[in-house]
């Protein structure tokens, strides 16, 4: 019997020396599946390894520690990000289109990466943006900022200041989504029904596009009052 529970603890070994990016991988899924729900001080070095199934001594050797390991969970989303939105950014042939792929783009993230919000936000509020996370997120808010400058362009918007552009539409986003688990537990409780994902991009989405519209110039206000008050 203890030759028999041997062997499997020697092939399990075997596969961490011939299998290092499996080994990255499963810690970086435990990461991200456990740092979210507990954040960083919440979780032992201990959980981790158990729920990746590796030797815990393998963290240290791939990421430096349990806060190396944390970093890479959070830079491999926000790297994931940048490239979503970068592809929908290329495929838009047009600025409306390009709003919508971006707000679909982050819910489709959230979908694959549930622990994307609420992990950047808790980071975000105890420790502030790690370095390794910046150049994505400044590639993102790039992203954010042609999109606006696009829609400017084509008529969709008038011009606005792109930084706030960006806060309002990824912490709209990054909010609704983070608090999703939460709006699920209180469902029971309160007296409305929760709205869906896709009723929450749509709305954004139209408030965005409403909200942003270019104004009237002058001569358009001057007729459009002629109009009012020939009709009374």
């Amino acid at each position: 019997m203890v030759t028999s529970l041997a062997r499997p603890s020697r092939r399990k070994k075997g596969r961490e020396r011939r299998d290092p990016d499996a080994t990255r991988r499963a810690l970086l899924e435990a990461g991200a599946r456990l740092f979210p729900e507990k954040g960083f001080d919440g979780v032992s070095v201990e959980d981790l390894a158990t729920r990746a199934g590796i030797n815990k001594a393998l963290i240290s050797y791939h990421f430096g520690g349990k806060r190396g390991l944390y970093v890479a969970v959070l830079e491999s989303a926000f790297v994931e990000m940048a490239e979503r939105l970068r592809t929908v950014e290329d495929g838009a042939p047009d600025a409306r289109e390009g709003l919508h792929l971006f707000l679909r783009a982050f819910e489709d993230m959230t979908r694959g990466r549930p622990d994307f919000p609420a992990l950047f936000l808790r980071e975000a509020v105890s420790t502030g943006i790690h370095p390794a996370v910046l150049p994505h997120l400044l590639s993102i808010m790039r992203v954010t900022r042609r999109l606006a400058e696009r829609g400017h362009r084509e008529g969709l918007f008038r011009r606005v200041d792109p930084v706030l552009f960006h806060f309002a539409l990824v912490g709209a986003l990054g909010f609704f989504f983070a608090t999703e688990p939460a709006r699920r537990r209180a469902a029971p409780h309160v007296p409305f029904k929760q709205p869906t994902a896709q009723a929450f991009i749509h709305h954004l989405e139209e408030m965005t596009v409403r909200g942003l519209a270019p104004e009237a110039s002058s001569e358009t206000k001057k007729k459009s009052k002629k109009r009012k008050g020939a009709r009374s």
